[in-house]
């Protein structure tokens, strides 16, 4: 098995188990790899070390936050010791959408004429969402209807468990 760091375009960090080097290039040359914060397939690998079960090569988690000041003031890379920042604000993110897909109804391509049945009164008021083009988006802003493109990953488009 091979895990590895990658990186989408938006710069959103993941991780990608792989069965070997062949199988993640076949699966990226075929776009099944994709970010999963966004859904973007422009995918690359960053670079990292191997993980070495040495004594000697382990932190603890005293030593961490000092090692990163360290680097900061050698003027190192520092990407280590702001990569767990943005793993908590992709997790949080992912999180909120999961939330705002476990308490919406989804419409599909009718959310613009729910949207203005809803605004207008011809029905109940409810939590939905779904697909509408941006031109769509601002016609229904120039009406006074609240609305919030969402990006929704392929992986959450799926049913909720």
């Amino acid at each position: 098995m091979k895990v590895l760091n990658l990186q989408c375009q938006q710069h959103h960090l993941f991780e990608g188990w792989f069965a070997s080097e062949d199988d993640y290039q076949t699966q990226r040359s075929r776009d099944l790899v994709e970010c999963p914060v966004c859904g973007d397939n422009n995918i690359h690998k960053m670079l990292s070390a191997p993980r070495l079960n040495l004594l000697t090569s382990r932190l603890d988690s005293a030593q961490a936050p000092q090692a990163a000041d360290a680097a900061a003031e050698n003027g190192s890379d520092i990407s280590q010791a702001v990569l767990p920042a943005t793993l908590e604000s992709q997790a949080a993110w992912l999180q909120m959408v999961q939330h705002v897909i476990a308490n919406t109804e989804d419409v599909g391509q009718n959310f613009a004429e729910e949207a203005r049945k809803m605004h207008y009164g011809e029905t109940q008021e409810r939590n939905i969402r779904g697909q509408v083009s941006r031109q769509e988006t601002r016609s229904l802003l120039e009406e006074g209807i609240k609305v919030m493109p969402l990006p929704l990953p392929a992986a959450l488009k799926g049913p909720v468990h």
